[in-house]
């Protein structure tokens, strides 16, 4: 056995009656190609940290003097920007015979715009300095749209049923040192009063990240099969377009309508812990203030669940997305319980303890239910169908986001525990309907 082998079978615990229906060029080259998938993952997800829409940003917003109307925009930029295209992209996709290459392409065109974000945190200020920003994030949705589209499909053609949820979870698990260990240097280096110079710093660090990642995955070797370069014509048919396409996929496929439907309905780990951050403030709690904070109970979350989740993944990513939901809905709801308390004081040491354990926990079942669906739809389908499945399941979750929180923002007006309530019904509604979604895991 080689040391490549070795080393992986260290890691991941094979499945080798799955590895066994493989092609033997396949095979043979497991162990290799998942490693390289944990490293790029993981530098990925690394990468993620430096430019977090819900962290890193708001807080360098803050520092240039940026008005508060565009850190609004942040989070809906990265997240439905990096969806909503795929369902137009997809059909570019399908014509290149190695999808590792698109991927590439997505994390070199990540790197160019975290470099854009960062010198424009040196060199800006104010307004404009915001804007460029903004656009920079867009580029930065864009790539991760494509890389999107396409790491399903290597994922999948590379790496067999049953080791696929750990591939994801050790990548989890390394990007989450890193965010325990950036977490600790900003409170250590500095602390509630980092400067523009300092955060700049750490976006050119995201970018060399991502440079990192396109090189490594470069190294990934696709099998000589399908999928197949295809033209226009089989993409879509004669007479409809690749989005009636996508339209009959959601009316046509039961199992595949369920999944979309079930992972619309999970967003409550997902949405709910920036309204716990609110709440703890409107409480009088300051323990979750610094950016470092939110950083490190965000590493500890990915750290402690990643490589665990990855195998419950592979035993059942479906009942790991349910349990996942359903525990975050019922922490939303005791939160909103508890702080509804006539002698609860968020201002208190056991206040301010009772949101860390709430944020903690939230961010944790997030990393399970993330873990669960990825690995669920990269089992659920094989060659172009997985990317045409990914492409059009990432398209409705970016309208689905916009929506779902569009109305918990209209809700958090009244009061932010509304807000919570109704990610909650949702969460429970996904766990009951998750239930009855057929079990694709190999084991």
């Amino acid at each position: 056995m080689s040391t490549t082998a070795r080393l992986y079978s260290v890691l991941v615990q094979r499945d080798h009656e799955a590895e066994a229906e493989l092609p033997p060029d396949v095979r043979r080259r497991v162990p290799g190609n998942g490693l390289r998938l944990v490293g790029a993952n993981a530098l990925q997800s690394s990468g993620d940290q430096s430019v977090n829409a819900s962290t890193v940003l708001p807080w360098l917003f803050a520092v240039l003097g940026v008005p508060a109307a565009l850190t609004g925009v942040l989070v809906p930029i990265r997240e439905s920007g990096s969806m909503l295209p795929q369902a137009l992209l997809t059909p570019l996709v399908l014509r290149v015979r190695r999808r590792k290459w698109v991927f590439v392409t997505g994390a070199l065109v990540q790197a160019a715009g975290v470099a854009v974000m960062a010198a424009t945190a040196a060199l800006g200020a104010g307004l404009t300095a915001g804007v460029v920003i903004v656009a920079a994030l867009a580029v930065f949705a864009l790539g991760r749209c494509l890389c999107s589209i396409a790491s399903k499909d290597v994922h999948g053609r590379t790496v067999p049923k049953g080791e696929r949820g750990q591939i994801t979870g050790l990548a989890t698990t390394a990007a989450g040192l890193v965010a325990v260990t950036l977490g600790v240097a900003i409170r250590l280096l500095g602390g509630d009063d980092l400067t523009a110079g300092q955060l700049a710093w750490l976006l050119a660090a995201g970018a060399v990240l991502w440079v990192l990642v396109a090189a490594v995955y470069a190294t990934v070797r696709e099998p000589d099969g399908e999928p197949r370069p295809r033209a226009a014509a089989e993409e879509t048919g004669p007479t409809d377009g690749w989005f009636a396409q996508a339209r009959h996929l959601l009316h046509d496929d039961k199992t595949f309508r369920h999944f979309v439907t079930v992972r619309s309905l999970l967003l409550v780990s997902a949405l709910s812990p920036p309204f716990v951050v609110t709440l703890s403030l409107q409480s009088g709690t300051d323990s979750l203030a610094g950016l470092g904070g939110f950083v490190v109970a965000a590493g500890l979350a990915q750290l402690l669940g990643g490589r665990a989740f990855g195998r419950a993944a592979d035993r059942s990513s479906r009942r790991l997305m349910s349990v996942g939901a359903g525990i975050a809905a019922a922490v939303a709801l005791t939160t909103v319980a508890v702080v509804a308390l006539p002698g609860f004081d968020g201002a208190r040491w056991w206040g301010n303890l009772f949101f860390v354990a709430v944020y903690f926990t939230l961010t944790l079942m997030h990393t399970g239910v993330r873990v669960g669906r990825k690995t669920y739809v990269v089992d659920m389908a094989e060659g172009d169908r997985r990317t045409t499945y990914v492409a059009v399941a990432n398209s409705v979750m970016g309208l689905v986001l916009l929506v779902v929180g569009a109305i918990s923002s209209l809700l958090a007006v009244a009061g932010v525990s509304w807000a919570l309530v109704f990610l909650a019904a949702m969460g429970l509604a996904g766990v009951f309907a998750g239930a009855r979604l057929p079990e694709v895991s190999r084991r």
